[in-house]
């Protein structure tokens, strides 16, 4: 099943970012991965926060989708018309792939790495 996993935006420094967000609008933060990551809860969808090692979009804000296999979903994408910026790749935390739709937003796709 896909879902919106997070949205997500790159910040230069990430513990300003979060302090930024925290305090700012009050966003609980629910995970934090030193200066590559951080999580804060938006109510119902995660805000994420990528730092300059774990910006996969050129510093563009993007949406990533939970789907449950990245390989077959970017393929179902790329033939819809979608444009694959990142193949998909294993990261510290998951599996992802960024893609660009037609209208040339990005946007991430990515499922949990395998054990």
């Amino acid at each position: 099943m896909t879902r919106i996993g997070n949205v997500l935006y790159p910040a230069k420094d990430v513990a300003e970012a979060v302090a930024f967000y925290r305090d700012g609008l009050g966003l609980t933060v629910k995970f934090t991965d030193g200066d590559r990551f951080a999580a804060l809860d938006g109510g119902g969808t995660t805000f994420a926060i990528a730092g300059p090692e774990e910006d996969v979009t050129g510093g563009e804000p993007a949406v990533s989708f939970k789907v449950d296999d990245v390989a077959a979903t970017v393929e179902s994408l790329t033939a819809a018309g979608a444009q694959l910026v990142r193949a998909p790749q294993e990261g510290p935390h998951e599996i992802r792939a960024v893609l660009r739709d037609p209208a040339g937003n990005p946007f991430v796709v990515y499922a949990a790495r395998q054990k």
